[in-house]
């Protein structure tokens, strides 16, 4: 007996040292990028800052609909947004993009610096932290090991920083009217479906034990 609580006890604390690597791989970020950013934080937020930084208070999961982390990467690079964004362009030229990229093995990618502001979900981008997932289509399924890497992120972020709510992308207008929306623009929605609510409901329920904030009750069911 004495033994079996001794490997008891091992297995416990090795489950809770596992670690993943996170690979830096970072999206273009120059004084372009940096002054588009300021921009959008003063022009759909009304926030008037010197540096594009953020204070996380939420982490919020996406898919891409993207088939591979290269293309990815390639749609997030570049500062300007291309013209294929056209129905997004006229809330700003400041690109796509997110904080972390997970690629369909569960490897993590690191595009911009934890605290710093990425246009990934309307009205929250000032305090939300983007993971992006490659996939996400009938044929391109997210992964059980994309969902370990969401969990590992998910558990990673709340140890440094002060999150409240964990989110997919397709609850953002939840908050329409929460303290935390500043979009400016009443008209400027996007209809979204990701992560998937399977997906979603997984991870939250993984992190349970973390007591995340319930996400508001939508209030105005009229996308656009």
């Amino acid at each position: 007996m004495k033994n079996l609580c001794v490997l008891a006890s091992f297995l416990i604390l090795a489950s809770c040292s596992v670690s993943r690597e996170i690979v830096d791989k970072p999206i273009i970020f120059n004084e372009e990028r940096k002054q588009l950013t300021l921009e959008y934080l003063s022009e759909r937020y009304g926030l008037q800052q010197d540096s594009p930084s953020i204070v996380p208070k939420m982490v919020v999961l996406h898919w891409t609909v993207i088939p591979t982390m290269e293309e990815t990467f390639e749609a997030f690079e570049q500062p300007t947004l291309p013209d294929s964004r056209s129905k997004i362009q006229g809330a700003g030229a400041l690109n796509v993009s997110s904080q972390f990229l997970v690629d369909q093995d569960g490897t993590i990618y690191s595009l911009l610096p934890e605290t710093t502001m990425a246009r990934h979900v309307i009205g929250l981008n000032h305090c939300a932290i983007g993971i992006e997932n490659v996939g996400g289509t009938e044929n391109l399924p997210l992964t059980k090991a994309q969902l370990k890497s969401n969990i590992w992120l998910v558990r990673y972020l709340k140890s440094k920083y002060d999150i409240d709510y964990v989110i997919g992308h397709y609850e953002y207008r939840n908050f329409e009217g929460h303290e935390l929306w500043l979009e400016k623009d009443s008209g400027y929605r996007t209809k979204k479906e990701d992560p998937g609510e399977l997906f979603l409901s997984k991870v939250k329920k993984a992190t349970k034990d973390l007591n995340f904030k319930p996400t508001p009750p939508k209030k105005n069911s009229n996308d656009i």
